[in-house]
């Protein structure tokens, strides 16, 4: 961005890490394909192996348990699918049970037939709710094929975090799988796999610093695992085809093994200058709605109601003031629309709300800078009587 605008999209996509650029541009200077045994073939593999240690190890994963995709949503269409195998025995899911707030990419259902996907509701604190699932869970067919579960770790618009490790406990006493989006909180909160008991996870390269274009689904194990989504050369164990971008990979693993150093000081670091924001939009605006603010968020994310002003009407308002901050999931081709999250917490979502989302980089300054546009914007709310 330039001098002129502060940038506080983070959770639609973050800088480019200086790491993780010099990483992908190392890389495109190394000729060969992954694939190939000669000399140059090995180095990109040694490349491609680097990152998927790094990917791992921010997961608290095994490394041969990380396969590389294109980013995360081929991640959501590879694992959200009937078919699984166990090591060389078909396995068979009969259901999706996804939470209500879930990323559209998780939300489409990935390939189970529409009637086989089944959304799990979330209390108005924006938590999914684990006496229904544990009761949807209850009534499910085991004779049609096992359950599969997807909760994701932190909410992209809200930043509410969501009690995986109690959900995991219903899963597995129901005998299901369970699919964790993690995209949002790689970087942001500690993660373990195995603490977690998530049978898999979903991560994104540019949602931590890395370049765009790659992800990973991240696996407990090797033995269970779902049939291919794109099939041709075998890449990837045969998880997944097509050659490898091995310069993108290179810097998400980058990426990743900058975001894995230090996460509590930095957590606790953004989360205290988001904290100051807030007090200040309370102390201009007293009848803002900051969503989820009595619960517990990752550090970085403020989803806001200003009563009066329409979501659309506030994001170009602080555009305009050079400002740049989302009216929550970028994944619209730009378009602004209702949000599913708050109509599933029960508020009435045609107003909309505003998501400013941070990060390490972001300055005290434009704390202040985005405080007084946001004065700015609710005093001209207030004095035209209607959305600025």
């Amino acid at each position: 961005m330039s001098g002129s605008r502060i940038y506080m999209d983070w959770n639609a996509t973050a800088p480019l890490l200086t790491e993780a650029r010099e990483a992908l541009l190392s890389a495109l200077d190394q000729v060969g394909n992954p694939s190939s045994v000669h000399g140059e073939g090995r180095a990109i593999r040694t490349l491609v192996e680097s990152a998927r240690r790094d990917v791992a190890a921010l997961c608290g994963a095994q490394a041969a348990s990380v396969t590389f995709t294109s980013g995360a949503t081929e991640a959501a269409n590879m694992v959200l699918t009937p078919d699984f195998r166990m090591g060389r025995t078909p396995l068979r899911i009969a259901k999706l049970y996804a939470s209500a707030i879930e990323h559209p990419a998780i939300r489409e259902g990935g390939r189970f037939a529409r009637e086989d996907v089944c959304e799990v509701p979330v209390t108005s604190a924006g938590v999914v709710d684990g006496a229904a699932l544990d009761a949807l869970l209850a009534s499910h067919d085991r004779e049609a094929g096992l359950p599969m579960v997807a909760v994701m770790l932190a909410n992209n618009e809200t930043g509410i975090v969501q009690p995986i490790a109690e959900v995991a406990t219903i899963v597995r006493a129901h005998g299901g799988l369970l699919v964790v989006d993690a995209v949002q909180a790689a970087g942001r909160l500690p993660l373990s796999i195995e603490a977690l008991g998530a049978d898999f996870l979903i991560v994104s390269s540019h949602k931590i610093g890395g370049p765009k274009g790659a992800g990973a689904l991240v696996a407990r194990g090797e033995v269970m695992m779902p049939s291919a989504l794109i099939r041709g050369g075998g890449q990837e164990k045969g998880h997944r085809s097509g050659t490898e971008n091995a310069p993108a990979l290179a810097g998400f693993g980058a990426a990743a093994r900058v975001v894995a150093g230090n996460i509590d000081g930095r957590i606790t670091a953004v989360a205290a200058l988001r904290d100051r924001l807030e007090a200040e939009m309370q102390s201009s605006a007293p009848d803002v709605v900051i969503h989820g603010r009595d619960i517990a968020r990752i550090g970085n994310t403020t989803f806001f109601t200003l009563p009066g002003l329409k979501a659309e009407t506030g994001q170009i308002a602080f555009d305009l003031e050079g400002v740049a901050l989302s009216a929550g999931s970028a994944c619209s081709s730009g378009k602004v629309g209702q949000s599913h999250v708050l109509t599933a917490m029960g508020y009435d979502p045609r107003q909309g709300a505003l998501r400013i989302s941070i990060g390490e980089t972001t300055t005290e300054a434009e704390i202040e800078r985005c405080a007084a546009v946001f004065a700015k914007v609710a005093a001209r709310r207030r004095s035209t009587g209607k959305a600025a």
